[in-house]
């Protein structure tokens, strides 16, 4: 208990520390590529002990194959089973015995891991990488035991959650041939179905040394590391397959789709999905802003019209989906008692209106630019998230800098800018409608 409060205070220490330096100073780093292929990243911050040590695969559901969705996802959960010098269910108690935390996450673009370390406790971090790299347990036993796990985390997070099922109800009704229209955690056949061989490919193609990036902040000597970092993943073999890199563009969308879903709910919702450019556009920086003229924090738009003033909702919200290819701008609210949806529908019709035909105030234009600054400050607080973000960078954009320099893209957005956004991606035949009803409402057959 003592080493779980020490390292939390570490890790706020960490935070305010980073919060000065990223609002005063610009965040230094180093990079460079080894021979294998593996993209280093080191920023150092000695100003508290601990240090993030991350490894970011460059794949996620979009390169899975038709019949065979769930795979990143699953790989996710599968490279925690253990390596040839790992034992299978040792990888957590490694990690946890040395005062340190760790995790993974998948998302439509890529598959990152990450390991919050005392920073004397470098190596064990690289070292655990650099195993997984190198010889990840793909086994039978692994993946009949992962099988069970995504299975439960399904049916527990989204099968019977309320609204569990909206991302794959607009996203596949949003795409017709894209793979954004999978969700990550893919079906239950498609896994099933899967043989252990299509596993190891799977392994073998995607997490090589020239599919990842190695990212590490913290309380670390740049050139030792540099050091511990040749002893380590040097070695690793580059991969030899092709690693396939989806180019399907997704038709344009020329009239509205709808749907309807009755779930175990009580309290119906609206969710509107309007198709948006990749991120790092022009246009997608402009959008981000619009999402937090709606929905950021309780006084912004959605909110404060639909659930204080007509209290016709219990939430509302909006959220544009930052993807490697052209994504979705969500709006949703979740009706208040009594509430028809058709009617909830037409409020937040009304609310898209009014930034397309009201140009925003000055006062209210700059409470957004000091809310996107606030947010690219805080996603860069801490250590942890410093080395998420130079990795993200560099995959995406090709330039970790702009881990310094983003929020100028921000910036260079005006008021006309939102409100040309707004009039050419939020139209009626650009989006889909999903509503949720309570089961009991759905019509007798």
């Amino acid at each position: 208990m003592k080493r779980k409060l020490m390292l939390c205070l570490l890790w706020c220490a960490s935070g305010l520390a980073a919060m000065a330096q990223t609002k005063g100073n610009k965040i230094e780093f180093t990079e460079y590529t080894l021979p294998n292929g593996l993209h280093v990243v080191l920023h150092q911050d000695n100003s508290t002990p601990n240090v993030a040590v991350s490894v970011l695969y460059h794949v996620g559901s979009k390169n899975e194959q038709a019949g065979r969705t769930g795979f990143a996802h699953f790989f996710e959960h599968l490279m925690f089973e253990g390596t040839e010098n790992i034992d299978r269910g040792q990888y957590f108690k490694l990690v946890e015995n040395a005062g340190g935390a760790l995790n993974a996450n998948t998302s439509f673009d890529r598959t990152y891991y990450y390991e919050l370390l005392p920073s004397n406790q470098l190596k064990l971090g690289l070292w655990m990488e650099a195993e997984r790299m190198r010889s990840a347990k793909v086994d039978e036993v692994g993946v009949e035991t992962q099988r069970k796990v995504v299975q439960e985390e399904k049916r527990e997070r989204i099968d019977n959650q309320p609204y569990g099922t909206m991302g794959q109800n607009v996203f596949g009704l949003a795409y017709t041939k894209h793979p954004y229209q999978n969700m990550p955690i893919g079906t239950f056949e498609d896994l099933n179905n899967a043989k252990i061989e299509e596993f190891r490919d799977f392994y073998k193609t995607f997490y090589v040394p020239n599919n990842a990036t190695l990212s590490i902040a913290g309380d670390i000597n740049v050139e030792e590391t540099k050091k511990l970092i040749d002893q380590y993943f040097a070695s690793i073999p580059k991969g030899t397959k092709e690693i396939p890199r989806p180019n399907v563009v997704e038709p344009k969308q020329t009239e509205e789709r709808r749907k309807t879903v009755y779930d175990n709910i009580q309290l119906p919702a609206v969710i509107q999905a309007y198709h948006i450019p990749a991120q790092g556009t022009d246009d997608y920086y402009a959008l981000s802003m619009l999402t937090t003229l709606l929905s950021g924090g309780e006084s912004a738009r959605l909110p404060k019209s639909l659930v204080d003033k007509q209290q016709k909702a219990v939430a509302a919200a909006s959220i544009p989906f930052p993807t490697e290819d052209p994504g979705l701008f969500l709006t949703y609210a979740i009706a208040n008692m009594g509430v028809q949806v058709d009617d909830l529908e037409q409020a937040m019709n009304a609310e898209i209106e009014k930034v397309k035909s009201a140009p925003l105030s000055d006062k209210e234009f700059q409470k957004l630019r000091n809310q996107i600054e606030s947010q690219f400050v805080q996603g860069n607080r801490t250590v942890a998230g410093r080395a998420e973000s130079l990795a993200n960078y560099h995959v995406y954009f090709g330039n970790a800098n702009l881990i310094n320099t983003e929020i100028d893209r921000y910036m260079k957005v005006t008021k006309e800018d939102i409100t040309r956004v707004a009039k050419e991606y939020l139209t009626k035949s650009n989006r889909v409608v999903v509503h949720y009803l309570p089961k009991s409402a759905q019509p007798k057959q």
